[in-house]
């Protein structure tokens, strides 16, 4: 199969973004592969499969490499005399902004490109952890109870100590502090506000459970991973979960009973359908006092959760020849026509 791999944007996942592409090329070595880097300023670059290392980008070396262009359909590269089309089906794996806040999205429905990924919609509902509670209410899905503080405007907290603190569209916990005394608050909300001008303060929960679940819509239904139970300490960390976008050994599936399994599969697709059809995402669920609370969704996984499936090759591919197709507006200027020829010009 064929496969671009974008990857880069301008965000602090950034550098997530190059270990995950780097570790996908790994991971789908039978497939017809290209690779293409967003840097910072939104230049796209094609970038040799031989140079897919770290330093490559550390160094700038990709600059010395294939400049590219969006156009209908796909990328273009053009030379002196000639230009080359690249219009494989594109797999999104830019990390948090511009690729998991729709900014890729929209440019690819705009331009009509082929893309594994959260549409528009799926993105705003999942970026933003505002939103997601949002949508949770709205399907019927339990969540963490939360407070909202913007950097504006500092409001009351009325969750009891202690608390996760959180920048609201952030992930990797990039800015996330668990404050177990009020004297370490503001310190907290000074870190997650270096991040984002909002901020998610959540209830630290006791002896919750948490277990991860990906999933994706093909060939008429729904498609899903083995249950994890991810081993942590007491959050897993920014470089915990740096390291953990390099896996591609399949974890271990969750000793948890069919009847559990069954509920979180139930709300994984409650979450999903009529919303990220088009894209193989990961919730991540917590469970507590027996109930099931969404924590988050993860629209673009670190290596897109290659470790929790068991044929990640023929997932891909399933869902590549599954991707929605939004229909053209036919324009015939017929009412244009219409008054011009009313006033006879």
């Amino acid at each position: 199969m064929k496969l671009t791999i974008l990857f880069g944007g301008a965000s602090f996942e950034h550098e997530i973004s190059i270990v995950s592409a780097i570790t996908l090329k790994e991971k789908l070595s039978n497939f017809d592969l290209s690779f293409i880097f967003c840097d910072v300023d939104h230049k796209f670059y094609l970038i040799e499969a031989s140079k897919m290392k770290a330093v490559t980008f550390s160094k700038g070396e990709h600059k010395k490499m294939p400049e590219l262009t969006l156009a209908e359909g796909g990328f273009v590269q053009k030379s002196l005399l000639s230009k080359t089309m690249h219009n494989n089906v594109v797999l999104n794996l830019i990390h948090g902004a511009d690729g998991e806040d729709g900014t890729v999205a929209a440019l690819f429905d705009f331009y009509s490109i082929k893309y594994i990924g959260p549409r528009l919609n799926a993105s705003v509902f999942s970026y933003d952890k505002r939103y997601t509670k949002y949508l949770c209410e709205a399907i019927d899905v339990k969540y963490v109870k939360y407070n909202v503080l913007t950097k504006d405007e500092h409001k009351h907290i009325d969750i009891a100590m202690p608390v996760i603190v959180k920048p609201a569209s952030l992930g990797s916990s990039i800015g996330v502090s668990i404050v177990k005394d009020e004297n370490e608050l503001d310190y907290a909300l000074d870190t997650a506000f270096e991040f984002d001008k909002t901020v998610i303060v959540e209830p630290f929960l006791e002896g919750v459970k948490e277990y991860n679940l990906a999933g994706y819509y093909a060939n008429g239904e729904m498609h899903y991973s083995i249950v994890e139970e991810p081993q942590k300490e007491e959050f897993l960390d920014f470089e915990k979960k740096y390291m953990d976008f390099s896996r591609c050994e399949q974890v271990l599936k969750a000793d948890i009973s069919e009847e559990l399994e069954k509920r979180l599969m139930s709300n994984f697709e409650r979450v999903y359908r009529g919303l990220f059809e088009g894209s193989l995402i990961r919730c991540d669920f917590f469970v507590h006092n027996d109930e099931i609370l969404l924590n988050e969704i993860n629209p673009i996984p670190g290596s897109m959760a290659n470790y929790l499936f068991e044929d990640f090759s023929a997932a891909l591919e399933a869902l590549s020849e599954s991707l929605p197709h939004s229909k053209r507006v036919k324009v015939s200027y017929e009412y244009i026509h219409s008054i011009s020829k009313a006033k006879g010009k």
